[in-house]
């Protein structure tokens, strides 16, 4: 019966290692993910800044035809319209605010780019903290005392 070296049974070993514990891991991830459900006021707060800075103006439903007006129209989502021959955007916020968010194709385009950067950090920082957790659990590997244990 021929043996296996050392070095190719720790190697496999690792890999089962890392495969009982990094599978189990990203589940338990993305079911987090898959269940932290986003309130409005949450929603609210992430976008409404983002349609500020873009050039968005807020107008408050200060009156009984604008509440109704607001009331009336589908709340913390972008909708558009054609208004003499352009586009207009609004968001509706009946939760917080209690205003609805309006802008042109200019203010939609530039809240466009500023979501588009957003979603590319919110992507980096998830890469980030996704390689550091590898990197972790390969320095445990590379700690642990394995090699006396099992051998």
């Amino acid at each position: 019966m021929t043996e296996i070296p050392n070095d190719t049974r720790t190697r496999s070993l690792t890999r089962v290692i890392i495969s009982i514990l990094f599978v189990p891991m990203i589940s338990l991830a993305a079911a987090g993910c898959a269940t932290q459900q986003e309130t409005p006021i949450q929603r609210a707060l992430r976008i409404e800044p983002m349609l500020s800075g873009a050039g968005f103006h807020v107008l408050s439903a200060d009156t009984p035809a604008r509440k109704a007006q607001l009331h009336s129209l589908t709340p913390l989502e972008i909708r558009f319209t054609p208004n003499n021959g352009k586009m207009h955007y609004w968001f509706a916020d009946p939760y917080r605010c209690n205003c609805i968010f309006s802008g042109n194709q200019e203010a939609y385009e530039a809240y466009e780019r500023v979501r588009e950067q957003q979603g590319i950090a919110n992507e980096e920082e998830m890469t980030g903290q996704m390689n550091e957790a590898v990197a972790q659990e390969k320095m445990t590997f590379m700690v642990s005392p394995a090699n006396e244990i099992f051998y």
